[in-house]
């Protein structure tokens, strides 16, 4: 199969491209090589003659169309997004022109060689989406977003996927497009750019910094190890029913206190400091960002049972395997550090270049 992957350099999508060469699929991976892309998360795969790259913004129209016209792929995998929710709350404009305007381009381009193609049945859309897009949780671990979960975005991030997953859901009705959706859990693991938590919280750690926690640390997530994410989107492309959205959850919820004491835990034992002090010393707590959502948890049982799939890593198991691969891999995430916006507090509601 051909696949056209969107945002292939960025941390999700250059995991689903390593995967889908490895099982022998042509793969183009299309990225703007925006300030969390990085060409190096494919350079195991870079060599093979199933892999092509090309520089296009989603938000280019006429290049998205001219691509992927080009390329006349079989199916289009789209993870292109903006989707740090800090990055969000200080310059909206950059998520709504790139969630929103960028999915519509490439819907109507995939509806465009689709219908030259003869409309065949076994072309594929995939969107790739968030939990968030479901917003906040009860503490109540019985109750957790489903595919029917009503959306109520509660960040300009989710808003703006949210939006894209409505415009998906729409080509299809409208105009028969073929597509699946996924909404995931929060992912990590090797590669994840270093202004998300974990990276932050590793990296910090080895440099004697704060480990911030907004608010108590409180808040809950459900951790989804990224080679199984690859892999669950990898299935439902493949044998997922077309206009069905499925729920990929890592099944380890874990507060975000928990999982920072955890991190601190295995860095005591791979990498003590110097001192012999634990790395949980450093941990502080910092004032939480405007909206944030108490809880997200999914059940996973439609995957689960329509196409067999369940995540096979463990978050303890994923959380060793992450530090140590930051651990040996320090010449990949230094110069990311040096990236606009990498180490600042964010998501205060400053705003940033006239909201974009």
């Amino acid at each position: 199969m051909k696949l056209l992957v969107t945002g292939g350099a960025g941390f999700i999508g250059s995991a689903v491209v390593r995967q889908a060469v490895g099982k022998g699929h042509e793969v183009v991976n299309l990225d703007a090589l925006t300030y969390a892309a990085c060409l190096e998360n494919v350079a195991t795969v870079s060599q093979s003659p199933r892999y092509h790259f090309e520089q296009v913004d989603i938000r280019d129209a006429a290049a998205v169309e001219a691509c992927i016209a080009r390329h006349a792929p079989d199916a289009i995998m789209h993870l292109a997004a903006e989707s740090h929710v800090d990055r969000s709350i200080d310059g909206p404009g950059v998520f709504m022109e790139t969630n929103v305007m960028g999915t519509f381009h490439l819907l109507q381009s995939a509806r465009a060689l689709w219908e030259r193609k003869g409309r065949p049945g076994d072309f594929r859309f995939h969107h790739i989406s968030t939990d968030e897009v479901f917003g906040s949780l009860p503490d109540d671990p019985a109750v957790k977003f489903t595919e029917n979960t009503p959306y109520d975005p509660r960040s300009p991030y989710s808003a703006s996927k949210a939006s894209s997953d409505h415009l998906v859901r729409a080509w299809h009705e409208t105009y028969g497009l073929p597509v699946v959706l996924t909404n995931c859990s929060n992912n990590y693991g090797p590669y994840h750019f270093p202004e998300k938590l974990i990276p932050v919280i590793i990296l910090n750690a080895l440099a004697g910094k704060p480990l911030p926690i907004y608010g108590d640390g409180s808040n809950v997530r459900d951790w989804l190890y990224v080679e199984d994410h690859a892999d669950a989107l990898l299935t439902v492309l493949e044998r997922g029913a077309v206009g069905r959205s499925y729920n990929i959850g890592g099944e380890n919820e874990r507060s975000n206190l928990e999982l920072v004491e955890t991190l601190c835990g295995i860095l005591d034992r791979l990498s003590p400091r110097s001192d012999g002090k634990p790395y949980a010393g450093q941990i502080t707590f910092v004032s939480d960002r405007p909206g944030h959502d108490a809880r997200y948890a999914i059940d996973p049982a439609r995957i689960r049972e329509e196409l067999g799939w369940r995540p096979s890593v463990t978050v303890e198991e994923g959380l060793e395997r992450t530090v140590r691969w930051y651990l040996d891999n320090e010449d990949w995430w230094r110069p990311l550090q040096d990236r606009q916006g990498v180490g600042q507090r964010l998501g205060t509601g400053a705003r940033n270049d006239k909201g974009r």
